[in-house]
């Protein structure tokens, strides 16, 4: 008794050796009457989408270069290609002394238009009373009416400039509008730049777009349907948005698509190659949990249970498309058919004689 487990993982590995040998059907016998039965499930077809492949290019959706907004002579550059950058961020920044002069010159002038506006409101009060006490002419209150509202429109203008002088400043330091990767620097320090010249490049990998061209054939089905999915690494990332463009390309005469992605997609970059799947119709098939499969080397298996007898046999089966954490099954089972959901499980249940049996093509 005490060898047993290991006549039972023997047998478990001769029983994958021939499935690996003859490419075929494998039943082994199950032991009788000494563990609970296997949790299975009833194989049964249903409708899945069915996909046309084609090649897309990722981009991202946010990318641009950033320019300078005043003139000045770059004084520092933060960042360089490769880094990632804080929305906000300072990346690049002028020699500020000119716009900082600027902004002392107009706080001045705002302080003495303050004062100017004070005095004269004090001085229009006073006029007001008087001509309220008929000591004034009205041609007297109406001078000093006008210099009020001259003070208090010079006041406004004073602030206005101030305003501007402290955007001046901000231009000197130029900020990343998003969060983001930097791709191009596209000046050195020390370099005089003015309004519109390109400081640097950049783009997000936050958010990310596919955009393919989709042959005249399918363009009314994809329309209609909208549902596409990329797919990189094995993996399958379903869209978002598809956006499908109202004029065909020339001489090609395909449709420009454009495929939003979730946000934050793994493994994606800007200017890859992807296969993109666009949904056309759908179609019968049959699918099993992914974590029911049995891969070793080229060979992928279940093990079938027989619901009467309780015999666990292992199948070769060909899988097609993944949706999700299930596997499309193209061939080895039919509707109706008990697959253990846990191999380990099913190979415990597996007795120490196997039988094989090879298929006659």
């Amino acid at each position: 008794m005490a060898i047993q487990p290991l006549a039972i993982a023997v047998a478990a590995l001769a029983a994958l050796a021939a499935l690996g040998g003859c490419g075929n059907n494998h039943r082994v016998t199950a032991k009788q009457g000494l563990a609970p039965p296997l949790t299975t499930l009833v194989v049964q077809s249903g409708l899945m989408p069915i996909e046309r492949r084609l090649d897309g290019i990722t981009e991202a959706v946010n990318q641009g270069t950033v320019a300078a907004q005043t003139a000045g002579r770059v004084e520092a550059i933060l960042y360089d290609v490769n880094d990632f950058v804080p929305a906000g961020a300072v990346i690049v920044r002028l020699r500020s002394t000119e716009q900082r002069a600027g902004l002392a010159g107009a706080q001045a002038a705002l302080q003495e238009a303050t004062a100017r506006e004070a005095e004269a409101q004090t001085r229009y009060q006073r006029i007001a009373d008087m001509y309220d006490r008929k000591v004034v002419p009205k041609a007297t209150l109406d001078e000093v009416s006008a210099n009020r509202d001259s003070a208090v429109a010079r006041l406004a203008a004073a602030r206005a400039a101030v305003e501007s002088a402290r955007e001046g400043v901000s231009y000197t330091e130029v900020r990343a509008p998003y969060a983001g990767v930097v791709t191009k620097r596209l000046v050195q320090v020390g370099e005089t730049v003015g309004p519109g010249t390109p400081l640097m490049s950049g783009l997000s990998l936050q958010y990310l777009r596919v955009n393919v061209d989709i042959p005249q054939s399918i363009v009314d089905q994809v329309r209609r349907i909208k549902k596409a999915a990329v797919y990189v690494d094995g993996r399958r990332i379903e869209a978002t948005k598809v956006t499908v463009f109202p004029e065909a390309s020339s001489p090609s005469s395909t449709f420009r698509a454009r495929l939003d992605l979730p946000e934050n997609a793994t493994d994606l970059y800007p200017g890859m190659f992807v296969k993109v799947g666009f949904v056309t119709s759908e179609a019968n098939c049959l699918l099993v949990p992914d974590s029911s499969l049995v891969r070793r080397s080229e060979v992928t298996a279940v093990y079938v249970v027989d619901p009467k007898g309780g015999q666990v046999s292992m199948r070769q089966v060909r899988v097609g498309e993944r949706f999700g954490d299930r596997v499309e099954i193209l061939a080895g089972l039919v509707p109706g058919d008990h697959v253990a959901t846990d191999p380990l499980a099913a190979m415990k249940e597996i007795g120490t004689e196997v039988v094989a049996s090879r298929t006659t093509p």
